[in-house]
């Protein structure tokens, strides 16, 4: 038995062990797959981050480009119609060229054109822009070139080349000069794109612009121009070179390889870009480097797999905490069982114990209520003795009428007056109506049981107040003072306990204006949700030191009370879900407000 005891951990412990190695197990599996993952992603993201940057730089790069084209190209048309332009081409004399040159200079410095230059039919300079430069063009021939061959037999022509004075690239926009069906020569603006080039080289890749034949005619870095974007053969180089367009240039290819959808140039990888120029088979190439979003995406993918290891690490740590707590349970299970067994006889007499403790409490809480209701019923009681007298009178009067009716009615009756006798009885039917309701409402005051809350008319219970405490108040002679806001509105309350509570104060309010001169009550409800009622007099109001326990059982400020009736009405208010609060009496004396929810 011993053996099987000391065994029987064991036997638990092996498969939290075997979860703790298949867990670890997954968790390498899961960091190897997610660090193949994240490595592929960052490669992908590296290169969609370079191809869409390489794209926004090379729309806004051919956008200054194309801009530039679009500005130089008015100049050629323009100048086609300029007087003396056509002037010299006509008369061919040295005054109409001398004119037209410094006309052209000064264009060219306005407009930042390289040269502006006019060409005879021949092919021969007239006129040009940098007529006093040691390399002017004017005396030149320029026939050969491609550009004024096209402009004398399409009309206009474009061409990229090297400058054979200057030597110098640009761009090369000649315009025929033809005045009345007849060609007179040719308009050639030069254009240059140096400062273009610079501003392209302060991107972060790298621009250039090939033209039909593969050949950089623009780029950004420097030792780039009349280089070939892919390698050329043998006999192409060799036609290239004897065209003359880009000089003595070697046209050596540009070490480019393809690897991957890369483009790698001395062991750097580039993303390219590419956009057609208006200019016949040209082409803007952006190389985007893709070393910076590779670095950025390889560091997003290291936080990533660190996170994922921290998770993977805290998991699996957290299971061997498992299971070497595991054993520790199991011991302390079988203790715990014995310890519950032991503590639930103690638990069981100990409810039996709490539940006589919660009758003996139902039954103090019970008596606590039937005390207070005596209490209260002792109040109400109190107060019908102190109303009896005006009761009384009140009840006195209609049934002295009653008699006076009565024997009127006799002699009507002996008379044969049977109208004046009906009318005597009609009134003796009300007066009894009367005594019945003063009757009655005396009688439900003094009524022992409350009755459920319902909704409780305000003008029915302020009658009843009136009917009890309305002749003392009176006789007292103290002026009262009665406002409802909404006589129809009705408040949750028990009619009897409500009508205890105005009589209460009123009540109050009277003994404390005893000998006073203009002694004035004034009750006002008013709201709807809640509904207020103040009743205030201009009496010495409430002493201070009375003020903080003024609620409080068995504190009164009268020689003779017993201070029950103000903490009974604050009861019978909280019962309702209102409240009693003293207030400021704006007739100077004493001031209570009554707070209840409407019916």
């Amino acid at each position: 038995m011993v053996f099987a005891a000391d065994s029987l951990p064991q036997t638990r412990l092996a498969p939290g062990r075997s979860r703790l190695l298949v867990a670890t197990v997954a968790g390498a599996v899961t960091l190897l797959l997610a660090a193949l993952v994240l490595s592929q992603w960052a490669t992908r993201h590296a290169r969609s981050e370079a191809d869409a940057e390489a794209r926004q730089n090379s729309g806004a790069h051919l956008s200054l480009l194309e801009s530039e084209l679009q500005k130089f190209r008015l100049l050629p048309r323009v100048l086609t119609e300029f007087p003396d332009v056509r002037l010299a081409l006509a008369r061919q004399s040295d005054t109409a060229s001398m004119r037209l040159n410094r006309e052209l200079e000064q264009l060219a410095r306005r407009t930042d054109a390289a040269v502006i230059y006019v060409l005879d039919r021949e092919g021969t300079t007239i006129a040009a822009s940098n007529w006093q430069a040691p390399a002017s063009f004017v005396g030149q021939n320029y026939r050969f070139r491609p550009y004024f061959q096209g402009a004398m037999h399409d009309g206009g022509a474009e061409l990229f080349a090297l400058g054979t004075v200057s030597g110098r690239p640009g761009i090369y926009l000649a315009r025929r000069v033809t005045v009345g069906g007849q060609t007179l020569g040719v308009i050639v603006v030069k254009v240059e794109f140096d400062r273009l080039e610079k501003r392209w080289a302060d991107s972060s890749g790298l621009t250039l612009v090939t033209d039909a034949d593969g050949i950089v005619i623009m780029a950004s870095k420097t030792g780039w121009q009349f280089r070939s974007f892919m390698p050329l053969s043998a006999s192409e180089r060799d036609r290239l070179r004897a065209s003359l367009r880009y000089g003595k240039s070697s046209l050596t290819p540009l070490s480019i390889h393809q690897s991957g959808g890369d483009l790698r140039i001395d062991t750097v990888a580039y993303r390219e870009a590419s956009e057609r120029v208006s200019l016949p088979g040209t082409t803007l190439h952006l190389l985007q480097p893709l070393a910076p979003k590779r670095d950025s995406a390889a560091a997003t993918a290291r936080v990533v797999f660190l996170v994922l290891l921290i998770v993977v690490g805290t998991m699996i740590i957290a299971l061997l905490r498992l299971v070497e707590r595991q054993a520790i349970r199991q011991t302390a299970h079988q203790a715990l069982e014995r310890e519950v067994a032991a503590r639930t006889q103690e638990l069981r007499q100990a409810n039996a114990d709490l539940q006589q403790a919660s009758e003996r409490q139902a039954e103090t809480d019970r008596r606590y209520r039937a005390a207070r209701e005596e209490l209260a019923q002792a109040s109400r009681l109190g107060s019908i003795g102190q109303i009896t007298a005006g009761v009384a009178h009140e009840i006195n009067q209609p049934i002295a009428a009653i008699r006076t009716f009565a024997e009127n009615s006799q002699r009507y009756l002996d008379r044969g007056d049977s109208d004046k006798t009906r009318s005597n009885l009609s009134t003796i039917i009300d007066l009894t109506a009367r005594v019945g309701a003063i009757t009655n409402e005396l009688r439900n005051f003094a009524r022992r049981k409350p009755r459920p809350l319902g909704p409780v008319p305000l003008q029915s219970a302020i009658d009843g107040m009136l009917l009890l405490v309305g002749d003392r108040i009176r006789a007292q002679g103290i002026a009262l003072d009665i406002t409802l806001e909404h006589p129809a509105a009705a408040v949750r309350a028990d009619r009897v306990r409500l009508e205890q509570v105005l009589v209460n104060l009123l009540q109050n309010s009277a003994e404390a204006l005893q000998g006073a001169k203009a002694a004035r009550i004034s009750v006002r409800a008013y709201g709807e949700d809640p509904l207020f009622i103040d009743i205030c007099d201009n009496g010495p109001g409430i002493p201070e030191d009375l003020m903080p326990q003024l609620f409080t059982p068995f504190v009164t400020g009268r020689p003779d009370g017993l201070g029950l009736g103000l903490a009974i009405a604050s009861t019978i208010m909280d019962e309702f879900g209102g409240s009693l609060a003293t207030i400021p009496s704006p007739l100077g004396g004493a001031g209570f407000r009554l707070e209840l929810k409407p019916a």
